[in-house]
């Protein structure tokens, strides 16, 4: 069972949560949803709100759902589940509508917004931002010849934190 809390007053390590465990990034409406698998973030304040950016590329299909829906939810999982968030990361709900399903997680909602129960910790964010990375603007461009060799820039999602539940 989740429980709301404050998450100003938790303990969190982003490049741990964040690169480490990785987190799904999920969006829709009660009909139709999908998540995916993200590596590349942030926490932090901006815009004197607490907030999360994911960086989501063009191609992937949880774009629609996040440029559709006015909330996210951002899922962290204990690592007995990394099987699954690299599943969800590694197939398209293009190629595979049953995707969700068959990555062996739990679909709920919290506040409306999808997210799984095995998560130990939700984000439920409100899209406040989004702007694909712009390739001009890198002054390292070794960064954008790494990571961009098929000019899909990731867009940026900028989420304020409205609420946060723990298990």
């Amino acid at each position: 069972m989740f429980k709301e809390i404050d998450i100003s007053q938790e303990t969190f390590d982003p490049f741990k949560k964040i690169g480490k465990q990785w987190f799904l990034i999920s969006a829709g409406n009660g009909q139709e949803y999908n998540a995916m698998t993200c590596s590349w973030g942030f926490t932090g304040v901006m815009w004197n709100k607490n907030c999360v950016t994911a960086v989501i590329r063009p191609q992937r299909y949880t774009k629609k759902f996040l440029d559709s829906e006015e909330y996210f939810a951002v899922s962290f999982f204990p690592d007995e589940h990394k099987s699954a968030l690299a599943f969800c990361g590694s197939n398209s709900g293009y190629d595979m509508p049953d995707k969700m399903k068959k990555c062996g997680l739990t679909h709920t909602e919290l506040d409306k917004v999808p997210c799984f129960e095995e998560a130990e910790l939700v984000l439920i964010c409100r899209k406040l931002y989004c702007k694909q990375l712009d390739p001009e603007a890198f002054t390292d461009k070794s960064v954008a010849q790494l990571n961009y060799a098929q000019n899909d820039y990731h867009f940026a999602y900028i989420g304020e934190i409205v609420k946060a539940y723990k298990k």
